[in-house]
């Protein structure tokens, strides 16, 4: 591992952000300056996972993962946004289960180091926040007599719209999926936070 003069641990010259679901992989190959903190964002896409069953779904991964990483010759370290409790007890576990198929996948290949975020770090870190009690409030006077979950799904879009704004932004893409641009965000806070994503800086 390479330090700064800081002693903080840099990244790798090329990383791989992913951000895994139940049915998909969007990816982001990010490469550094030499070792330097400062990036550019290559290659972005998505790789779906098909299969009528969770199992299925793990399989084809695991078959698709190994192919997407040795066309690309492996990477030496991956980031993913690791999996967080959810609503659903089974998502969870199922999401859980189509990571360890992308680790395991990655391994075969050759990945030698895996960093990790959660969700709320990373969005945290674009100035992405969860959405305050006053936005909540303007959104409702705005959309009244909807349901709960109504205003749930809203809100959760209208942060999917922040992230993909913001990465457009930095990196004046065109990006309009909101897994690849999450993909984005991750490897991004990464690339900048190297030695938290790998658990060596506090």
């Amino acid at each position: 591992m390479v330090k700064n003069k800081w002693g903080l641990e840099l990244p790798p010259k090329t990383i791989c952000a992913i951000d895994a679901s139940t049915t998909s992989l969007a990816f982001a190959l990010f490469t550094t300056d030499e070792g330097k903190f400062g990036q550019t964002l290559g290659t972005v896409g998505k790789i779906k996972f098909d299969g009528k069953d969770i199992y299925e779904k793990v399989i084809d991964a695991g078959k698709k993962v190994k192919a997407f990483l040795d066309y690309y010759g492996g990477f030496e370290a991956i980031v993913i946004e690791h999996t967080v409790f959810m609503n659903s007890p089974k998502t969870a576990a199922d999401l859980a289960l189509i990571q360890g198929a992308i680790l395991g996948a990655a391994g075969q290949a050759g990945t030698k180091v895996i960093g990790k975020v959660s969700p709320i770090t990373w969005q945290n870190y674009i100035g992405n926040k969860k959405i305050s009690k006053d936005e909540q409030l303007f959104i409702r006077s705005q959309n009244p007599g909807k349901s709960v979950s109504w205003y749930k799904t809203y809100e959760r879009n209208l942060r999917k719209e922040r992230t993909i704004r913001y990465i457009n932004t930095i990196y004046d893409r065109k990006i309009n999926d909101n897994d690849v641009a999450d993909a984005c965000g991750i490897g991004h806070w990464a690339l900048s936070n190297w030695g938290k994503a790998i658990g060596v800086d506090k």
